[in-house]
C-alpha cells in the first residue's frame, strides 16, 4: 500500500474515467446497431431489448455484490484489470456472433466483466482523494457513462459508415462479417490499451476504516452497521433506479426514434444523439454537485443532495415526454437535449452521498448494492419496458416515441415519490437527534 501524491491521484482519476467511459462505449454500441442486427437475425424489438438490457444486466447485477466484497479485501487495481480483459474479449466476440444466442452470450460476458468497474473505482477514488476534495473527482468520473454513450454513437456512426463502404469484409479465421460486426471489434480495442496502463497505478492506503482489521466485515457486522442507518442508505439506494430506468430507455431508443419517426439514417442519428449525449449528459452530471453546494447553504447540508435530486426529477418529466411526442426533428432534438441534461443531473449526488455514508470496509459492497439496485430495475427493465409497450400496447415500431413518453410518465413520478419519502425520513432522524 502507498501514500500517494496529488499528481498520482489525478492520473489515477484520468485512467479510471477512461475505463468507465470505454466500458460504456462497449456496452452502449449495440443501441446504434439495432436495425442492422434486427435485419440480419430477423429479430423483434423485444428480442433486441434482451440484447440491450437483460443479457448484459443479468451477470452485471448478479456479480456486483460478490465483486464488491472482493474489492473490499483484495488489490482493487488487479480486480479492475481482470474485469477489463473479460469485457473486451466479450465485445470482440460480439463481432463474431452468427446467431441471436451467440450475440446474447457475448453480451453476458461484457456484463460480467464490467461488474468490476463501479465497486473498484469508487473504492479507489475514495482513498485517492480526501472527503473534502472528493466531489469534483467523483463528478468527473461519473461523466464516463455520458462520454461513453456519446462516443459509442459518434465513433460507432463513423466506423459503421466507413465499414459499409468496404464491400465484403473478411477477417482471418472468422470469415465474412457485416459492418456492424466489425464495429463491435474495433470499439473493443481501447480496452486493451487501458488494461496495459492500469498496472502503472499504485494501490492506495485504505482510509476511513471502522477498525484496523484487514479482514472484510462479516455479514452480521454489516447488518449491525447498516440497519440503524437504513433510512440514509435507503434514500440513496432506492431513489436512483427509476431515474436510471429512464436514462437507459433514452440511450437505448432515441437513435431508433430519430431513424423511425424523424427519418434520419443511422449515421445521422448517431451523430446527432452522440453529440447531445456527450455534451448535455456530461454537463448535467457536473452541474448536480455545484447546485447541491449552493443548496447546502439554504437547507440542511445532509439533506441538500436529496432536495436537488427531487427538484431535478420534476424538471425532467416534461422534457422526456416532449422528446417522445415532438412532431418535428428540431423540437425533438431540443427536448432530447434538455432531457439528456436533467436525467444525469442528480446521479453524482447519489454516488458521493453513498460514499460519504459508507466506511471503507463497506464501500465496495455498497457500490455493488447500488449497481444491483440501479441496474436490476434500470438496465434490465428500461430498454425492455419501451419495447414491450411498443410491441404490445401501441403495436407499432413507429410508436417508440409514445412508448418513451408513457414510460417517463409512469416511472419518474415514482422516482420522485421514493426520493421524497427518503428525504422525510432523513428529516425525522435529524429532528430526533436534535438536542
Amino acid at each position: 500500500m502507498h501514500q500517494l501524491s496529488s499528481r498520482h491521484a489525478w492520473w489515477a482519476l484520468t485512467l479510471l474515467t477512461a475505463t468507465y467511459t470505454f466500458s460504456f462505449v462497449d456496452r452502449q454500441i449495440v443501441n446504434l446497431l439495432v436495425d442492422p442486427i434486427r435485419a440480419d437475425f430477423a429479430l423483434s424489438d423485444s428480442q433486441v431489448s434482451f440484447l440491450q438490457g437483460l443479457a448484459f444486466a443479468l451477470p452485471y447485477v448478479l456479480l456486483s455484490i460478490p465483486v464488491g466484497r472482493i474489492v473490499d479485501r483484495a488489490n482493487r487495481i488487479r480486480v479492475l484489470i481482470v474485469g477489463i480483459l473479460i469485457w473486451t474479449v466479450s465485445c470482440m466476440m460480439c463481432g463474431t456472433a452468427q446467431s441471436f444466442w451467440q450475440l446474447g452470450v457475448a453480451r453476458m460476458g461484457i456484463g460480467g466483466g464490467e461488474a468490476s468497474v463501479t465497486p473498484a473505482s469508487w473504492s479507489l477514488l475514495a482513498d485517492y482523494f480526501p472527503p473534502e476534495k472528493r466531489a469534483l473527482p467523483v463528478s468527473i468520473f461519473l461523466m464516463g457513462p455520458y462520454l461513453g454513450a456519446g462516443l459509442s454513437l459518434l465513433l460507432g456512426a463513423e466506423v459503421i459508415g466507413w465499414a459499409s463502404e468496404l464491400g465484403e469484409i473478411t477477417i482471418p479465421i472468422v470469415g465474412v462479417i457485416a459492418p456492424w460486426q466489425l464495429t463491435f471489434m474495433l470499439v473493443a480495442l481501447p480496452g486493451v490499451l487501458i488494461a496495459l496502463l492500469l498496472p502503472l497505478l499504485k494501490e492506495p492506503i485504505r482510509q476511513e476504516r471502522l477498525t484496523n482489521e484487514s479482514e472484510a466485515m462479516t455479514w452480521k457486522r454489516v447488518g449491525q452497521y447498516v440497519w440503524p442507518r437504513r433510512q440514509l442508505f435507503g434514500a440513496y439506494l432506492l431513489g436512483a433506479p427509476f431515474i436510471v430506468l429512464v436514462l437507459y430507455s433514452l440511450q437505448a431508443w432515441i437513435p431508433s426514434l430519430l431513424v423511425r419517426v424523424h427519418e434520419l439514417d443511422i449515421v445521422q442519428a448517431g451523430r446527432y444523439y452522440g453529440a447531445i449525449a456527450l455534451i448535455a449528459g456530461s454537463a448535467g452530471v457536473l452541474s448536480g454537485p455545484i447546485f447541491a453546494r449552493w443548496m447546502s447553504a439554504r437547507v440542511n447540508a445532509e439533506q441538500a443532495p436529496l432536495v436537488v435530486i427531487f427538484i431535478s426529477i420534476l424538471v425532467l418529466i416534461p422534457f422526456v415526454i416532449g422528446a417522445g411526442l415532438a412532431s418535428s426533428l428540431t423540437s425533438a432534438l431540443i427536448f432530447i437535449s434538455f432531457a439528456s441534461y436533467w436525467v444525469t443531473f442528480p446521479l453524482a449526488l447519489f454516488a458521493t452521498g453513498l460514499q460519504n455514508a459508507s466506511p471503507n470496509e463497506l464501500r465496495g459492497l455498497m457500490a455493488g448494492c447500488y449497481v444491483l439496485a440501479t441496474n436490476l430495475i434500470g438496465l434490465a427493465l428500461g430498454p425492455s419496458s419501451v419495447a414491450l409497450v411498443s410491441d404490445y400496447v401501441f403495436q407499432s415500431d413507429i410508436a417508440v416515441g409514445k412508448s418513451l413518453a408513457l414510460i417517463a410518465a409512469i416511472f419518474l413520478p415514482l422516482a420522485a415519490l421514493l426520493v421524497w419519502r427518503g428525504l422525510r425520513a432523513m428529516r425525522a432522524i435529524a429532528a430526533q437527534e436534535a438536542p
